[in-house]
């Protein structure tokens, strides 16, 4: 009579989750280019060749991965009262020194320049945050109003939380929050007039 143990049924969701959890981890560190299938197996305790059997190709992993980066809302939430005044003050609580890191705005970062990476980066942006941002949007250009105000915040993140420009990584919260509501406003209520070619923003001359 064998001794042997049965083999233990491996449980596909959980390889499936710990392979996807693990990618996200590699690409926001590396970058698309820099993250191998190799060592995204390795972080995730399987073989590269199970990447290949739930998720087809490392592209088609990324393109996962973004989706579960991306999807969870971080800095724009889904309330749209007082929604300038919310965006801006969470922006510049998580771009404050020691804040919990931006991980979407970092692995947006470091794969955006791949040209295999490019396409999937800019469908996860207008997929997830951009339709939600959009969604909030009363009034016309909602998609192009939200992708300026969306602009604003990868903007003042990168300034602030990767090159760490002066003014502001010392900047006060809450008076930075209060420019950043200021900023926002106008796009976010689709206010302001019309610009006229040759004169200033607001239509006179200058």
């Amino acid at each position: 009579m064998s001794t042997a143990h049965p083999a233990r049924r491996r449980d596909g969701a959980a390889t499936r989750e710990a392979i996807l959890a693990a990618a996200v981890v590699e690409f926001t560190e590396h970058g698309y280019a820099g993250a191998g299938v190799r060592q995204i197996a390795e972080r995730a305790g399987v073989t590269a060749m199970m990447i290949n059997r739930y998720f087809g190709s490392k592209e088609g992993l990324f393109a996962q991965a973004v989706d579960r980066a991306f999807a969870p809302p971080t800095v724009v939430g889904d309330e749209r009262t007082g929604l300038a005044g919310a965006i801006a003050h969470t922006l510049a609580e998580r771009t404050a020194s020691g804040a919990e890191r931006l991980d979407p705005f970092l692995l947006l970062l470091r794969s955006a320049p791949d040209p295999e990476a490019a396409d999937i980066v800019r469908q996860g942006v207008e997929t997830h945050v951009g339709a939600r941002l959009a969604g909030l949007l009363d009034g016309s250009d909602a998609d192009l109003r939200a992708q300026l105000a969306l602009a604003l915040v990868a903007g003042t993140w990168l300034l602030r939380s990767v090159v760490g420009t002066t003014p502001l990584v010392t900047a006060d919260d809450g008076r930075l929050a209060a420019l950043l509501a200021d900023m926002l406003e106008p796009v976010i209520h689709e206010a302001g007039g019309t610009s006229v070619p040759g004169t200033g923003l607001d239509g006179t001359d200058g």
